[in-house]
């Protein structure tokens, strides 16, 4: 497979909208008219439906796994895998289906981790929990997982390739999440959990 290819087809896994298309059929508001105004499964669960936001989570960490297993199973190289997963996660944050306005990446993010490496999708999965169980705070999770991955995929012993993908997600993660960082240090970012459906859009940043 060569990179081109890689790229595409890491592309349209990335850009199928899971949080839309969840929400339609649980019939709930469009994720991105209230809330943060972000299509990822945190806004969902401020619908306060935790199925919808369970399937939106999956969806979104589901086609970044794939796209790593379908290159893999093609024959795809380490370059062509390592393309594949950073343009799965384009994808999502970058959809063509969404007019290239979609969510952060996190979960999409940890789909492509895991495809890589059980080892470091795994260790950087329990960095997102153990902040966001003491914290309650999605962003705030996000911004060290995604701090950590990169020294994660080192210390895992990653082909250079994997490790230089993954660099370049957590900048793009971090980047994305800059006015939760704002928020953040202001005290008003709002934390997992909270119904926010009546609200309009913030432009804010979740998963």
């Amino acid at each position: 497979m060569n990179i081109g290819l890689a790229c595409l087809l890491g592309y349209f896994f990335g850009s199928l909208p899971f949080a839309v298309i969840v929400s339609r059929i649980f019939g709930l508001a469009d994720p991105r008219s209230f809330g943060s105004g972000n299509p990822g499964a945190t806004n969902v669960l401020r619908s306060g439906n935790k199925w919808a936001a369970l399937l939106t989570l999956l969806g979104d960490a589901g086609k970044g796994w794939l796209a790593i297993f379908v290159a893999t199973k093609v024959g795809a190289g380490e370059t062509a895998i390592a393309a594949t997963g950073l343009a799965a996660f384009l994808g999502h944050v970058f959809p063509v289906t969404l007019g290239f306005k979609g969510g952060k990446g996190v979960a999409t993010a940890l789909g492509v981790l895991l495809g890589f490496s059980l080892v470091l999708g795994g260790w950087v999965a329990a960095v997102w929990v153990l902040v966001a169980m003491v914290t309650r705070y999605s962003s705030l999770a996000a911004l060290a997982a995604a701090a950590s991955a990169p020294f994660i995929a080192m210390l895992s012993h990653e082909q250079i390739e994997i490790v230089l993908a993954v660099a370049v997600m957590s900048v793009v993660l971090v980047y994305r999440h800059r006015l939760n960082i704002q928020k953040l240090r202001a005290g008003t970012e709002s934390r997992l959990g909270e119904k926010r459906v009546s609200q309009p859009p913030e432009n804010s940043s979740d998963n």
